[in-house]
């Protein structure tokens, strides 16, 4: 048997206390029956799931979702799209680490801010 450095994913996430089933942390070795509603969090959004039955075996990725429903509000998806927007719209992939002149451009830009005493 190969030894393995890394864990599974889900199993360090409940390790960590980072999913609840029903308002309760849960331990890797939990068992969920239906109607639970697991919640964790995965790219900056809080994740609500409900178990809608159990299958009798495995089964493959595509088949999941007939066994739970995703209740995460629409709003979460609208925030995670305006984060991905901003971090995209101050600078676009590929282009490497700011120069200076870029890195002046901000500090400028952060200092004309006006405020309200300023106008005074």
């Amino acid at each position: 048997m190969r030894y393995y450095k890394t864990r599974n994913m889900v199993t360090e996430a409940c390790k960590k206390n980072h999913v609840t089933v029903n308002g309760l942390v849960a331990k890797p070795s939990k068992e969920v029956f239906p109607t639970d509603k697991i919640t964790f969090r995965k790219d900056q959004i809080t994740q609500i799931i409900t178990v809608l039955d159990i299958p009798e075996n495995r089964v493959g990725a595509k088949l999941v979702d007939i066994y739970r429903r995703n209740d995460t509000p629409a709003e979460a998806y609208q925030h995670l799209e305006l984060l991905k927007l901003s971090k995209e719209h101050y600078r676009k992939n590929g282009t490497g680490r700011p120069t200076k002149k870029d890195r002046r451009d901000i500090d400028e830009f952060g200092n004309e801010i006006i405020t309200d005493d300023d106008t005074k």
